[in-house]
């Protein structure tokens, strides 16, 4: 073969719409150890520890195309582009329209982060593919995440758009426990409950199986579907395959803790009833965490053949616990659910 000296090897760009939640961050770790180039576009709100991804401040929903392209090539040059471009942050038609507008031509692969409560509730079959059917009449985001995939679907199919749809279900971090039933403040109220003796709310009657996905996992997955040519048009799903029931989970928890698990349960509707709106328990319950979900990682693995999920949860959990506990940051008080806690329970 006779050497070509000119073409040289040049890094992989990625651009990230947020790229600071549960899931981007974890990614963002991730990716510039396999080589990426990493950007991060956000109005820069919260404070960053991804010091090897270049920001380009922006509020996307605010600013117009014109003016947030400007942006983009100035960073990365005049007719370059992003070998992918991810959008965390887009929860509604117009979001994704916008992006369509913005990163047409300047990007190889779009992904959408879209959500794996998008599947049909009730379902009609316990274990869960990719032709597993969307719909789901308790909660609008999820109603609203089917739309933003048909859009992305339509201008695949007219217009080559090159998309690729994941689809992660109950993922976390090390900055918050994986609950059912908890306030707007997030995990740290039901682990402060647990560990002053008094009782928490599990759903249902907490048997019904669930899948928890740790983050670090979820991005190994991710970065590997990124710039994959085989995962252009295709909706897929990351998560792990372990199953466990909210009796497990809440158990887990308790045992990390060293306390004795004081568990009240009570009925997914009934929880609605008593939340009169004040919580998104009808779409996170009803339209998601009430049912039992099993998913089916072959697609995920023929397009990732190197996949599999490493952290258990009772390994994750800990981990996670551990990590709230060390940061009074995350240590967030949440007396109004406290409260309404404490009235449910009365009642009940």
């Amino acid at each position: 073969m006779v050497p070509m000296p000119f073409l040289k090897e040049a890094a992989m760009k990625a651009l990230f719409i947020g790229g600071t939640g549960t899931i981007s961050s974890a990614i963002s770790r991730l990716a510039p150890e396999l080589g990426w180039e990493i950007y991060h576009l956000n109005r820069g709100s919260r404070k960053s520890e991804f010091t090897n991804a270049a920001q380009i401040p922006c509020d996307i929903r605010a600013e117009g195309t014109a003016e947030i392209r400007e942006k983009i090539e100035k960073a990365i040059g005049s007719g370059e582009r992003f070998d992918v471009v991810a959008d965390f942050i887009g929860f509604v038609p117009d979001h994704i329209q916008k992006d369509i507008d913005i990163f047409n031509g300047l990007c190889k692969q779009f992904i959408f982060i879209s959500s794996a409560s998008a599947y049909q509730k009730p379902l009609s079959s316990y274990l869960i593919t990719e032709s597993t059917p969307l719909s789901n009449p308790y909660w609008r985001y999820s109603r609203d995440k089917i739309a933003c995939e048909e859009l992305l679907t339509a201008k695949y199919r007219e217009n080559g758009f090159p998309i690729t749809i994941v689809r992660p279900s109950h993922t976390y971090d090390e900055r918050s426990v994986p609950l059912g039933v908890h306030g707007s403040k997030g995990s740290w109220q039901v682990l402060k409950r647990m560990t002053c003796g008094k009782p928490v709310i599990i759903h249902g009657d907490g048997t019904s199986l669930w899948t928890l996905t740790h983050s670090s996992d979820f991005a190994f997955a991710f970065t590997r579907l990124m710039g994959n040519i085989h995962a252009i048009g295709e909706a897929v799903h990351i998560t792990s395959d372990e199953s466990v029931t909210w009796n497990q989970i809440y158990q887990i928890i308790a045992d990390t803790l060293n306390v004795k698990l004081k568990a009240v349960h009570i009925a997914s509707e009934y929880l609605v009833k008593r939340s009169e709106d004040k919580y998104e328990f009808r779409g996170g319950l009803l339209g998601d965490k009430a049912h039992s979900v099993v998913f089916d990682n072959t697609k995920l693995k023929r397009l990732v053949p190197e996949f599999c999920a490493k952290v258990r949860p009772d390994e994750g959990i800990p981990m996670t616990i551990a990590n709230i506990l060390a940061n009074k940051e995350l240590q967030i008080d949440d007396p109004e659910f406290d409260q309404w806690c404490d009235q449910v329970i009365r009642i009940i």
